[in-house]
């Protein structure tokens, strides 16, 4: 897990621990509220996160935060704040799958507008406007998924825009318009 304090990374988990099931086992008993967990994996920095940022509607400033860190440029250190949708996304991403608790590789979370040029002089397919420098884009990739499954998936939850890159292996998932590309 990724913590900036050792304070906080000690309540998160036995916060963590003390959590219900996100589902009920069939003994009768009402479940407690929805659990949203992101396990995440960082391509570039070799960072991991497996963290609960969602309590039924209650988001978790300190989690949020913390995946607000993680999803940095990692090539400036810079942050943004995060749509929450984009992580709810994510997180019914995986659900589709069929894999609630799998790790997603990030290879593209928050851009700087400095970062969007440099990439967009560079390589192709960097959109002048990108979601990404919006902190409303994430590139994907999960283990074990192929990158067409996975964009079926993301393109079967109709909740923003969904990038196909087969040859990089990886695909787009932001909470901007519906569209496709």
């Amino acid at each position: 897990m990724l913590f900036r304090k050792p304070l906080l990374a000690s309540l998160l988990i036995l916060l963590s621990l003390a959590l219900p099931a996100a589902h009920a086992a069939d003994d009768g008993v009402s479940p407690g509220p929805a659990v949203y967990r992101l396990h995440l994996y960082q391509l570039h920095t070799q960072e991991r996160i497996n963290i609960v940022y969602r309590i039924g509607d209650r988001y978790l400033p300190t989690a949020v935060s913390q995946l607000d860190y993680f999803l940095r440029d990692y090539r400036t250190g810079t942050e943004k704040d995060y749509d929450l949708r984009e992580f709810d996304l994510l997180h019914d991403l995986m659900v589709r799958l069929g894999r609630p608790d799998g790790e997603i590789d990030i290879v593209c979370g928050y851009r700087t507008p400095k970062t969007n040029t440099y990439l967009r002089e560079h390589t192709q397919g960097v959109a002048r406007h990108s979601q990404h420098m919006a902190a409303r884009a994430i590139d994907i990739r999960v283990p074990g998924v192929s990158t067409a499954r996975l964009r079926d998936a993301a393109l079967s939850l109709h909740r923003g825009g969904v990038g196909y890159y087969p040859a990089s292996g990886f695909v787009h998932v932001d909470v901007g318009p519906v569209r496709r590309w």
